[in-house]
């Protein structure tokens, strides 16, 4: 058995004790400061808000990327007939017109660039170029394209789907309280204003159109989703329970923030519609795209490309406005 070592003892116990508090020499405080500097990089990404345009709107990518400009047609068709005798020679004439309707495209850019330095920097570690500056540009794009689409661009005379010049309204009436908005009112008020705008839509165009979507501001969507339709009722069926459990037409009900304060007069908007790319549309004739990095100076730059039409709805009564929820 060999001699007990009080030095190596208490060499031993400060190592333990070093690795236990994070307590090291110069070298390893250097090495560790620049891991954790590498490990603050990677995991403190900013978020981003989410952009939706793209998950409620059908998107449309069949225009030419080369068009300036696109246009539909939506026809009417004039149906007549009558009671004749046997050799009548004035039959009704039946027949259909037709509007022709034309959103401009324009185009949408942004770039990204890296130096010389960080190329070969980047090829002598073996490693890829920062992903980052790429993706910075694409979503530069997209938050752009996702504004359009909410309330299109009047210097470019593009239209989204907030400000359609032909689609309803349905006035929400006051509740009981003499307000209209649902912070104001009780279950059984919110879901009649629910059902009214949906049924407006139908009612309105003698059943031809029937929704199947419902978008409301956040606020409002927690509202419903967490709030009982009876509190005295045991099972807690809240609002958007009873809502999509009995309304005959609307399948699915989403919040979306960008509906804050769309209204008239800076109200709380909800929309529904029919959710159909033969009823709306966010044109979009090119997708991002980059171009071959071009070299200025001592860096290299890559130009990036949309294009943008706005949203078009070939059957505007399909949609229905409601402000001040």
């Amino acid at each position: 058995m060999g001699s007990f070592n009080r030095d190596q003892f208490r060499a031993d116990i400060a190592e333990k004790w070093a690795r236990a508090t994070g307590r090291h020499d110069a070298a390893e405080s250097a090495f560790f400061a620049r891991q954790l500097e590498d490990i603050r990089g990677r995991a403190y990404d900013y978020k981003l808000i989410e952009l939706k345009a793209r998950m409620f709107l059908p998107v449309d990518n069949s225009v030419n990327p080369g068009a300036e400009s696109v246009t539909y047609s939506q026809f009417t068709p004039r149906s007549l007939a009558k009671i004749i005798a046997s050799y009548a020679d004035d039959l009704p004439r039946s027949d259909s017109t037709g509007l022709q309707f034309t959103a401009q495209i324009k185009g949408i850019g942004g770039s990204y660039g890296y130096s010389i330095q960080e190329i070969r920097a980047a090829q002598m570690a073996g490693l890829p170029l920062d992903q980052r500056r790429a993706n910075a540009a694409r979503r530069g794009v997209e938050v752009v394209i996702d504004k359009i689409a909410q309330s299109g661009d009047s210097d470019y005379k593009l239209v989204g789907f907030f400000n359609q010049p032909s689609a309803t309204t349905f006035t929400v009436p006051a509740g009981v309280s003499g307000f209209t908005d649902w912070a104001r009112k009780n279950p059984g008020e919110i879901l009649s204003d629910m059902n009214g705008v949906a049924n407006f839509i139908v009612s309105n165009t003698s059943e031809v159109e029937k929704p199947d979507t419902l978008l409301v501001p956040i606020k409002q969507y927690t509202q419903i989703a967490t709030t009982p339709m009876n509190s005295a009722n045991a099972s807690n069926v809240t609002i958007l329970d009873m809502f999509l459990k009995n309304q005959p037409f609307v399948q699915m009900v989403a919040p979306w923030y960008a509906l804050t304060g769309a209204g008239a007069g800076s109200t709380d908007r909800m929309i529904c519609y029919k959710r159909d790319p033969d009823h709306l549309m966010l044109v979009i004739p090119q997708e991002f795209e980059q171009f071959p990095p071009q070299q200025r100076n001592l860096e290299f730059v890559v130009n990036c490309h949309a294009r943008c039409g706005g949203v078009q709805v070939p059957y505007p009564l399909a949609i229905a406005y409601a402000d001040g929820v």
